[in-house]
């Protein structure tokens, strides 16, 4: 049976065949020609490339609790969101920071990991009120009521767990990119277009790539307070929860193991897109990354909550109790959206119409 071998252009993705006429495998798409010695080496290397496969983590984070620490911890469950929050046996009762209702004490700690790191607060909760305010004043578009109106409802200081991940990424990835150049004469325009194949191939290491243990927690919200500096973190003790609370973990290492793995790929296709300077445009073409040496711990991060009320609407604010960066949805003035809109079309009309008084001037159009 006679085998057809198919090559496709590097720059457009279409079949490309000898041309005689050249001596070269050319385009018919593109217009793009390549000697065959070229075009074979440039085969050879995507088809040395070695398969993706996914990496099996060793996700054995925490540690077994001692003896009595376990007793003196307790677990406050929330009866409206079933939230559940770990929290040291001197708290007699207290409400629930994601929304708002009172929890009561249901048990004890039991067959949960003890973590195996704890970034201590570093804010108090007047520090966490100020951020809010700056928060919400900075805002140009949010309602002038909002600012002057809005009730502080409750303000919790929590541990927040997370699955740390240290990988090793190794990648190969294609670009396609294009370099441009456009001149003029006294009569016509040019432009012309350069296509380029780029190869990119390495290792990258990474660090305790965060991932948050709890269901509760919006995964934006604590993506967005990141990051923490964990040269601050220290061994856990449960002296670091005393008048604070600590989020009870329902996720698992193995559960977070999908997007420890999402959170590595698309870093990784970061920092070499980030290499690939010069050009006008970069476009990833095909992406290949293994990881390997997949390790997990347990660690709480501090995090206020603050919740606020407007016009019977509820509003969650998430404040990094490391560094003090504070994320959270805040209601919009329509009215102001709608000015500013048109403000800026207003500005970038009078651009446009200056750029083509200023074309005709010169002759140009």
């Amino acid at each position: 049976m006679a085998t057809i071998l198919e090559y496709k252009c590097p720059c457009c993705d279409g079949k490309i065949e000898f041309d005689s006429g050249l001596q070269q495998m050319k385009c018919p798409f593109c217009d793009t020609a390549f000697d065959v010695s070229t075009l074979q080496d440039y085969d050879d290397i995507l088809n040395q490339q070695a398969p993706q496969e996914e990496m099996q983590w060793d996700t054995e984070a925490g540690s077994e609790w001692g003896q009595g620490e376990a007793d003196a911890m307790g677990v406050f469950t929330c009866t409206s969101c079933g939230g559940e929050l770990v929290t040291n046996a001197t708290t007699a009762a207290t409400s629930c920071p994601y929304c708002g209702n009172p929890v009561v004490l249901t048990g004890r700690l039991a067959g949960d990991l003890k973590p195996d790191f704890v970034i201590p607060f570093k804010l108090d909760k007047e520090a966490a009120k100020a951020a809010l305010k700056k928060h919400i004043s900075s805002k140009k578009l949010v309602p002038k009521l909002f600012r002057s109106d809005n009730h502080l409802d409750e303000i919790k200081g929590v541990y927040v767990p997370f699955w740390l991940f240290d990988a090793d990424a190794d990648a190969s990835i294609e670009y396609r990119a294009t370099r441009i150049r456009a001149w003029s004469d006294s009569r016509y325009n040019y432009t012309e277009t350069s296509h380029f194949a780029l190869l990119r191939a390495g290792r990258i290491s990474f660090d305790r790539v965060p991932v948050d243990g709890s269901s509760k927690m919006a995964d934006d919200l604590m993506e967005s307070i990141e990051p923490f500096d964990f040269s601050q973190a220290v061994d856990f003790q449960t002296a670091y929860l005393s008048g604070f609370l600590a989020d009870r973990y329902d996720v698992t290492a193995e559960q977070s193991v999908a997007r420890a793995n999402e959170r590595v790929k698309r870093s990784t296709e970061q920092a070499f897109a980030s290499t690939a300077v010069g050009y006008s445009t970069v476009v990833p073409k095909n992406s290949n990354i293994s990881l390997s040496n997949g390790k997990a711990k347990y660690a709480l991060y501090p995090v206020w909550l603050l919740q606020t009320s407007w016009q019977g609407q509820n509003y969650l604010f998430a404040m990094n109790g490391q560094t003090g960066k504070m994320v959270g949805d805040l209601p919009m003035d329509k009215g102001a959206f709608w000015r500013w809109w048109a403000l800026w079309a207003a500005i970038l009309g009078a651009l446009s119409f200056g750029v083509l008084l200023l074309l005709r001037f010169l002759d140009i159009i």
